[in-house]
């Protein structure tokens, strides 16, 4: 008697393992293919195809404006060739607090030269110091997905104090 109520939880047991199974393996399925597809059709993955051209950077020096709050500018200039290392940081030569009004370039955020405790500090923050894990060149491409974006003043939104 024991060893049939036994067995009867091992088979309920494995039932209940082959559903889940059965169910992850369909939601996993239905997920992928919602996902879209970035890298072009799939077809043989070891054909090797020609490297697409680099992108053209926008290199007109104009500011853009930025899509949202808090966004870092984007660079409007190239940046081929600049050294960007622990040793070297080709942006402060212009950008640098002391150094922007000569150059004619923006100076870079206060908030670069402040710890995440909001004490100030004499030069860049180590952790601001690596430009392009914010900021980087325009290119002049197609976006990978479609982009519906609007700004506010876009959508009918009038600033406050207009009526």
């Amino acid at each position: 008697m024991r060893s049939q109520t036994r067995t009867r939880r091992i088979v309920a047991r494995r039932g209940w393992i082959v559903a889940a199974s059965t169910i992850a393996l369909i939601t996993t399925g239905a997920f992928a293919q919602m996902v879209p597809e970035l890298s072009g059709p799939i077809g043989d993955p070891m054909r090797t195809e020609a490297a697409k051209p680099l992108p053209k950077w926008i290199i007109d020096d104009l500011r853009r404006m930025r899509a949202y709050p808090e966004q870092p500018p984007v660079i409007p200039h190239s940046i081929d060739g600049y050294q960007l290392s622990v040793n070297a940081n080709r942006c402060l030569s212009c950008h640098k607090r002391e150094l922007s009004q000569d150059a004619g370039a923006p100076m870079i955020s206060v908030t670069h030269y402040m710890t995440r405790e909001g004490q100030m500090l004499a030069d860049v923050s180590p952790r601001r110091y690596f430009c392009t894990a914010c900021h980087v060149p325009q290119a002049d491409t197609r976006p990978l997905v479609p982009n519906t974006f609007q700004d506010m003043s876009e959508m009918g939104v009038q600033k406050a104090g207009s009526e």
